[in-house]
């Protein structure tokens, strides 16, 4: 009888976010699919929430490194050598790396765990497949200029040397990681869409009421809202100003916590400060969702809130894109530019008066929203669930 396939999955942190949540269901439900799978990462720094209470709550122990952390750092030469050791005593068919640096780390332990062992000198080595999934990407918004190609580089090097498989969410991020900064090989590429458990997603209609409360908002009041950490890639200053292009026609509130938060807190009185909430409260409390990042890969919040019906207005950055659909109108007015995609609204990036012109469209047009939320909702149960997610990853394990 043959053991399972084992299966070593490794994120640097277990923060609030997409990525996290991602890997917990993963190794959640591939374990009801007969694999054998661990789940190692790093430690959440402090400004960020940690959820390894989600973890527990899907059955998932992961193994903690406390030396890993998302930033360069000295220890990062005993992180190595502490994933290394995981692996010699796991022993992985497969190892499957999650964000920058966890790809880095996990795939340089794996070059160690291939080669540094006494069989080599019969010619024979470890056997194991390397997987690496870009959520997103650090090749733009994140580093200055020489960082940025430090990265590139080692991200090129990695691909050729130790990864079987590159697992991107969409097609546009496959493009900018593959076409735009040259990345790996064509056939290495499996496009690989975000899936959501749709079943426990829903709006907790107490909450809109009590949390609008909370926040000083009216019940007839629109409420515009932006999900995510509070931090530079997410570019929240953008969405400071877009509320103050806005006056009156909306309130405005950042769900969400992150470096730059007391920094955002004190430059505006207009926009309202909530922290982190579950998914079910902040959807019930919001009327539209907003996103203003300079780089995404697939945002589940935008997953999240096509699922539940409310429209979107985002930066066109990433994998966006891809969710929001073909453009169907171009739109120009009293100097402000926006497009109307198939399921919501897009921007350029950084366009706070292209973004207030996109809202100010959303609000009074009632057909349009209907329009874009209908097939949100569409979209997502036809393309993001949960267990279209579990079957490619484990048809991708099977195949390798």
């Amino acid at each position: 009888m043959t053991r399972p396939t084992r299966v070593l999955r490794i994120i640097a942190r277990l923060n609030v976010g997409g990525p996290a949540r991602h890997v917990v269901w993963l190794n959640e439900a591939l374990a009801q699919e007969g694999f054998e799978p661990l789940l190692v990462t790093g430690t959440v720094p402090d400004g960020e929430q940690d959820m390894s209470d989600f973890a527990t709550a899907h059955g998932v122990t992961p193994l903690v490194i406390p030396t890993m952390s998302r930033e360069i750092s000295p220890w990062d030469v005993i992180t190595l050598w502490k994933i290394w050791r995981v692996m010699v005593r796991f022993r992985p068919d497969i190892v499957h790396t999650h964000t920058a640096k966890a790809g880095t780390l996990g795939r340089i332990a794996g070059l160690l765990y291939r080669f540094v062992t006494p069989s080599l000198f019969i010619g024979r080595t470890r056997r194991a497949r390397f997987i690496h999934t870009y959520h997103g990407h650090v090749f733009q918004g994140y580093y200055g200029p020489l960082k940025t190609r430090f990265f590139l580089a080692l991200e090129r090097l990695l691909a050729r040397i130790n990864t079987d498989r590159i697992v991107v969410l969409s097609r546009q991020q496959l493009e900018e990681i593959h076409r735009t900064f040259g990345v790996g090989r064509a056939r290495q590429f499996v496009i690989v869409p975000l899936g959501i458990d749709r079943p426990a997603l829903r709006e907790e209609k107490a909450a809109r009421a009590s949390l609008r409360a909370e926040l000083g908002i009216e019940p007839h009041e629109i409420v515009v809202g932006i999900v995510g950490r509070v931090t530079a890639i997410k570019n929240h200053d953008l969405f400071l100003r877009i509320a103050s292009l806005s006056g009156s026609v909306a309130r405005f509130v950042v769900y969400g916590d992150g470096e730059d938060r007391r920094r955002l807190e004190a430059q505006t009185s207009d926009v309202r400060f909530a922290g982190t909430r579950s998914a079910n409260e902040i959807y019930a409390s919001l009327d539209i969702v907003a996103l203003t990042s300079r780089n995404e890969g697939t945002p589940l919040v935008i997953i999240e809130a096509m699922a539940l019906g409310k429209p979107v207005i985002s930066t066109a950055v990433g994998g966006v894109v891809d969710l929001l659909g073909e453009i169907e109108e171009h739109v120009k007015e009293d100097g402000a530019e926006y497009e109307i995609r198939a399921r919501g609204l897009t921007v350029a990036s950084g366009d706070a008066n292209g973004f207030a012109a996109a809202l100010r469209r959303l609000l009074r047009d009632d057909a349009l929203r209907r329009r874009v939320t209908e097939r949100g909702k569409l979209h997502v149960a036809a393309t993001h669930t949960k267990e279209r997610l579990v079957e490619a990853i484990a048809h991708l394990y099977r195949e390798l």
